[in-house]
């Protein structure tokens, strides 16, 4: 699937999560008093690893609309150093920002007791976003982030390799395995699925409909043998079982893209963020590429893409003294027309994708590059703005998902090994997760 943004391995804490939302609404349920009683603009921190150059246009052109509110970009090193430099912040109770760059799951960043809400807050603007983009910032009901939205999902393969073998373009994942079975007799893979990343299962299960966890009441269910997580799993066995799929890693970016550039792995599941990269790093496949919809389901009874994103969410911190006001301002950057322009890079010409609205259509051309597609350019506008429009998401995480994630990683690396089957490995991970909550003592049932 999209190649993964792949949540890190991090310790959670052993509070129960409803104990947490409870606590946590309590202490942080609101903006602090004395940002009205403060003379002149409120400055607020905003924590980011993203360039410099992307960020700072956006907070210029914050500060130059905006009297009462300033914005301060504090430039964090990268993704893991952000999330030890905010538990640190938090557990100190001092110089805590109430704006940050999201690294992790809401549900379990609430878990470790790090966000307030912003519940009361958020809600006079929910109108503004794709309700899509909403499901995945809370937690017991309750909002803990501002969404930046998601990524659309689909599918390019390289048409030329399709073409020269006469395989024909899939609809459903069952032609993605017919094609593999095709390809496969003239050494080429029909995908890619890395031994440390178990997205392409994740993202199966959520375009299925399911998801591991359900929060009911004060009480967790889980179910990793649903039939929708079964239906998931027979993909992935069937290609796994067929020798249809390369293993090249992600941790040596330059000879993963090399390989996808070489012809000898033709399908690739992706995301709008991606294409730039594609564009320019491709050599010998630049133009051979065509955007498809995502496969679907054989019996699937409408066409659905997931529009559950990891990272979604501004984070507004426990301990942020302003939460009123980071949350007006987190909406402005990623709901707000002006704000979205002031992401426009000249250099590739794009802007960032303004992942939390209803209506991208202003946006969508920027994100088509100019030659990866070549003859099939003019298509990728309606394929992105079809995923966008049937993106849905039923799925949930728990507050140790985290840890979750990372035995998903290791039970993935024997599944692509032939170690065990899929079908294993989720019966694994439903005793692993039930045990795991209960030595937390929280309420679980499965």
């Amino acid at each position: 699937m999209p190649q993964p943004r792949v949540p890190h391995r991090v310790t959670l804490s052993a509070a129960a999560l409803t104990t947490v939302l409870a606590l946590t609404a309590t202490a942080c349920g609101g903006s602090d008093d004395s940002s009205n009683q403060s003379k002149g603009p409120v400055t607020l921190d905003y924590w980011s690893w993203s360039e410099t150059k992307n960020v700072d246009p956006v907070v210029a052109k914050f500060n130059a609309t905006h009297t009462d509110i300033k914005l301060k970009f504090v430039k964090q090193a990268d993704n893991p150093g952000t999330a030890q430099n905010l538990r640190n912040a938090v557990a100190a109770k001092k110089d805590v920002p109430c704006l940050v760059q999201n690294f992790g799951e809401v549900p379990s960043l609430v878990g470790e007791g790090l966000l307030s809400s912003v519940d009361k807050e958020l809600k006079p603007y929910l109108d503004r976003f794709n309700p899509a983009a909403l499901p995945s910032v809370q937690a017991g009901g309750t909002y803990y982030a501002v969404p930046t939205g998601f990524n659309p999902t689909f599918m390019m393969i390289n048409r030329s390799v399709y073409d020269k073998y006469d395989v024909a373009v899939p609809k459903t994942w069952d032609d993605v395995i017919a094609a593999g079975k095709k390809l496969k007799k003239h050494g080429v893979y029909v995908m890619n699925l890395a031994g440390e990343d178990p997205s392409t299962l994740v993202n199966l299960v959520q375009q299925a409909g399911g998801s591991w966890y359900e929060q009911k009441g004060d009480s967790w269910k889980i179910d990793f043998l649903s039939p929708e997580s079964l239906k998931a799993a027979d993909i992935v066995q069937q290609l796994v079982d067929g020798g249809m799929v390369a293993n090249q890693t992600y941790q040596d970016r330059p000879a993963l893209i090399s390989y996808f550039d070489s012809g000898k792995m033709v399908s690739l599941p992706t995301q709008t963020w991606q294409l730039q990269n594609y564009e320019l790093n491709y050599k010998k496949s630049l133009g051979d590429w065509q955007p498809i919809d995502l496969p679907q389901f054989s019996d699937a009874t409408e066409f659905t893409t997931s529009s559950y994103s990891a990272n979604n969410g501004v984070l507004v911190p426990k301990g942020c003294e302003h939460v009123k006001e980071a949350v007006e301002a987190a909406v402005w950057m990623k709901t707000d027309k002006t704000g979205i322009d002031s992401t426009y890079q000249k250099d590739t010409k794009q802007y960032e994708w303004p992942g939390a609205v209803k209506d991208v259509t202003p946006w969508v051309d920027s994100v088509v590059t100019d030659k990866l597609f070549g003859t099939h350019k003019s298509e990728a506008r309606g394929v992105i703005l079809k995923s966008v429009e049937h993106a849905r998401s039923n799925w949930t995480v728990g507050p140790n998902y985290t840890g979750v994630f990372a035995e998903l990683q290791d039970q993935w690396a024997k599944i692509v090994t032939k170690k065990i089957t899929v079908k294993q490995a989720l019966e694994h991970l439903q005793e692993f997760t039930v045990d795991d909550l209960k030595s937390k003592n929280i309420n679980v049932e499965g």
